[in-house]
């Protein structure tokens, strides 16, 4: 809760910091990464600083936050703590970072503002930034002891490498030494961190998307992106035998247990929590009433198609409809041409859940609302910096 001291200052002054915020982090990661350049090497995204989702991300993040404290004093935004708390602490961040990042970002503010940084202003904005550095740093704290080891990464062997659609390939790993590891949840996802061509180590997160309960496997599905920097070389270097380090799982894009009609709305790649979860569900014997929803290019481009059609044959209470934009329409499921529509697809007591590029979990949130199902009920997740949310 803010003090009765900043709160009328933060109210004042939001307004400017937040049309200043996204002026203002550039500036602190310039700070940051000059003063620190280590975290570059297997923390920080360096493809994420350069096309400036990540600044996004921190900037509508703080903002947001000040605004929550404003609007609701007595609460937390706990969605959004959890979100950066489960992706910070696949990334191994710990308490003694929170300085360093308070460091170089008032250092920023002070610089883009100048002489209108008041130490007034300046001072309500660090108790800003404090309360929700403290808020998750408690959170990661829960999330660490929570792991069945005390480390952030290990290292995982490749053992498997096969096609899941045109353009995407499932990679399995087996564990490379004797560290415990965690049971993962559906919908949860791992940090991978390998060395890049010029040495430099790099990390992303992705989706387990099978053998979600085993321990003595790791199994997730990537879809290249021949721009990018990371998926290439899983795709074209990463061989059966090498080794990378998988972090603990993490997320909370987990199916609830409410028992209530269960919709997942899923578009290309965004497919592979569904597949986790449905794969969980079948082999759980769930009797659940599931509607599956997924959009795609074409047929051949679904990845982990077969898997999902399997899983969806074994829940008694599951159907499916799919959309494609191109190509002809498979006759064995129920195919659509165009986009998708949930307009007749949902029951006002289902719980949604959406993955998949942003504009397509915009359309089929708002499709959603208008169906009649509360904003509570609806969840997603986003792959990388989470630049919905924060906005």
């Amino acid at each position: 809760m803010l003090s009765n001291q900043s709160r009328p200052i933060i109210e004042a002054t939001l307004p400017i910091i937040g049309q200043r915020i996204s002026s203002i982090t550039p500036k602190f990661y310039e700070r940051l990464f000059a003063a620190h350049p280590q975290l570059l090497d297997g923390i920080f995204s360096r493809s994420n600083q350069k096309n400036g989702t990540q600044q996004q991300a921190l900037a509508g993040s703080i903002a947001v936050f000040a605004a929550h404290l404003l609007n609701s004093p007595t609460t937390l935004p706990e969605t959004m703590l959890a979100r950066i708390a489960h992706k910070h602490s696949s990334l191994g961040v710990i308490e003694e970072q929170y300085p360093i990042v308070y460091e170089h970002l008032f250092a920023a503010i002070a610089e883009d503002l100048g002489d209108t940084l008041t130490q007034e202003i300046a001072e309500a904005w660090s108790e800003v930034y404090w309360l929700m550095a403290h808020a998750l740093i408690k959170i990661e704290k829960g999330l660490y002891a929570q792991q069945a080891n005390d480390v952030v990464y290990s290292p995982w062997r490749l053992i498997e490498r096969t096609e899941a659609a045109n353009g995407s390939l499932t990679f399995s790993f087996a564990p490379g030494d004797d560290t415990a590891a965690t049971v993962a949840k559906p919908g949860q996802f791992v940090s991978v961190r390998m060395p890049m061509a010029d040495g430099l180590r790099q990390v992303r997160q992705y989706t387990l998307s099978a053998d979600i309960e085993h321990t003595s496997r790791r199994t997730f599905t990537v879809k290249l992106d021949v721009d990018g920097e990371f998926s290439p070389a899983l795709h074209n270097a990463l061989q059966v035998g090498d080794e990378v380090e998988l972090s603990n799982p993490y997320g909370d894009l987990t199916i609830d247990d409410s028992g209530a009609p269960l919709v997942i709305a899923t578009a290309g790649i965004g497919c592979t929590p569904s597949a986790a979860a449905l794969s969980a569900l079948a082999a759980h014997g769930s009797t659940r009433e599931i509607t599956v929803l997924h959009a795609d290019q074409d047929y051949a481009a679904w990845p982990l198609r077969e898997q999902m059609l399997d899983s969806l044959s074994q829940l008694p209470q599951a159907k499916l409809r799919t959309w494609f934009e191109r190509g002809e329409l498979p006759g064995h499921i129920e195919a659509t041409a165009g986009y998708m529509d949930l307009s007749d697809q949902v029951a006002a007591d289902s719980h949604v859940y959406l993955c998949g590029p942003l504009p397509f979990m915009h359309a089929v949130r708002g499709q959603a609302l208008a169906a009649g199902i509360p904003a509570q009920h609806i969840h997603y997740e986003v792959f990388g910096p989470d630049v919905w949310l924060a906005a």
